[in-house]
C-alpha cells in the first residue's frame, strides 16, 4: 500500500508523539530529525494520542470483519442446508433441525405457545400453572407470569399485544398488562377447566371454551359477567377459532365439530367425521381456498363430478 505524502507525514507526527508520550526521548530524537518534522508539527495537539486511536481502531474493524465472516458462514449453511426455490414444494416446508435454540424453564408440559404480535418475544403456558416469557431472537428467559393455582391452558394477544389473555384448571381466566406484567383482571364464572381462550379481533371482548359445556363471550372493559354465552350439548372440552368475530368453531370430546353464530347463539352446522377427541380448530385463510377444492377433489372424485354436474 503507497500512502500519499499528506498521509506519510501524519504518521510520523503520530509515531513521534507516541514515543514523546512514552518517555522513548532518545528515540524521539533521533526520529525527528531522520523523518524531518517540522517544529511546527511537533507539538500540535491534534496528533496527541493518535496512533493509540488508530490502533484500537484496526482492532475494532478486525472483530468485527471475523463476527461477520462467521455470521456469514452460518448464512451460508442454512441457505445450503435448505430448500433451493427449485426445489421448493409443500414437502420441504416443515422446519428441519437442528433447532434455533432449545428454551427451558417450566417444570411441566408446556401448553401452548405463541408470538407476540409486536415485540420479538414470545410467551409460552404450562401445566406447572406459570407463564413464561422468551426473547426468540436470542433465546433468552425474559420473566415469569405467577397467579394461576392449576395449570395454564392457553394464553392469546389481543391485536395491539397490550393485554395477554390466559384460562387455567383453576376455573379462572386472567388478564394482563404486558406492559408492567400485572394481572389487571380475573374473571370468574366457569364452573369447570377453562380450556380455550382468544380475543375477538373486531371489538372489546373475550371468548372463552370450558369444560362445564359452554362458550362465554366476555366484555373485557368490565370484566364482570359474560355478555353472552353459548351452551354446547355435550360435557365436552371445546377448542375454538374465530371468523370475522361472527362465527365461533368448537371441537369437542364428543368427536363433533360445531359453528356458532354469535349474535344469535345460534348452531349454525355440526359437523361429524372423526372416530376421536377434536382437540383443535382452525380457519382457513381464504388463500387457501382453491388449493383446499384441490385437495378436496382428489380425495373424493366422484363428490367433485357430481358438484360440477349439479
Amino acid at each position: 500500500m503507497v500512502l500519499s505524502a499528506k498521509h506519510k507525514d501524519e504518521l510520523n507526527c503520530a509515531i513521534a508523539d507516541y514515543l514523546k508520550q512514552s518517555g522513548y526521548i532518545e528515540a524521539y530524537n533521533h526520529f525527528v530529525q531522520e523523518a524531518d518534522i517540522p517544529s511546527d508539527k511537533v507539538n500540535d495537539k491534534k496528533f496527541n494520542g493518535l496512533l493509540e486511536k488508530k490502533w484500537t481502531s484496526v482492532l475494532r474493524l478486525q472483530k468485527k470483519v471475523m463476527d461477520l465472516e462467521s455470521k456469514m458462514t452460518e448464512t451460508v449453511k442454512e441457505y445450503e442446508g435448505g430448500p433451493t426455490k427449485k426445489e421448493r414444494s409443500s414437502d420441504t416446508w416443515i422446519p428441519r433441525p437442528p433447532e434455533r435454540y432449545c428454551l427451558t424453564g417450566h417444570r411441566m408440559p408446556v401448553t401452548r405457545v405463541i408470538f407476540h404480535p409486536v415485540y420479538n418475544v414470545m410467551v409460552s403456558a404450562s401445566e406447572d400453572g406459570s407463564i413464561k416469557v422468551w426473547d426468540y431472537e436470542s433465546g433468552d428467559f425474559e420473566r415469569t407470569l405467577k397467579g394461576h393455582t392449576d395449570a395454564v391452558n392457553d394464553i392469546a394477544f389481543e391485536s395491539s399485544g397490550k393485554v395477554l389473555a390466559s384460562c387455567s384448571s383453576d376455573l379462572t381466566i386472567r388478564l394482563w398488562d404486558f406492559a408492567g406484567y400485572e394481572c389487571i383482571k380475573t374473571l370468574h364464572g366457569h364452573d369447570h377447566t377453562v380450556s380455550s381462550v382468544q380475543f375477538v379481533p373486531t371489538g372489546d371482548f373475550l371468548v372463552s371454551a370450558s369444560r362445564d359445556k359452554s362458550i362465554k363471550v366476555w366484555e373485557v372493559s368490565t370484566g364482570t359477567v359474560p355478555k353472552l354465552w353459548l351452551v354446547t350439548e355435550s360435557g365436552s372440552e371445546l377448542q375454538w377459532s374465530l371468523q370475522m368475530a361472527k362465527l365461533i368453531a368448537s371441537g369437542s370430546n364428543d368427536h363433533t365439530i360445531r359453528v356458532w353464530e354469535v349474535t344469535t347463539k345460534e348452531c349454525k352446522v355440526e359437523l361429524r367425521e372423526h372416530d376421536h377427541v377434536v382437540e383443535c380448530v382452525a380457519w382457513a385463510p381464504q388463500q387457501c381456498t382453491s388449493h383446499l377444492n384441490e385437495a378436496i377433489q382428489s380425495e373424493n372424485p366422484r363428490a367433485a363430478k357430481s358438484e360440477a354436474h349439479s
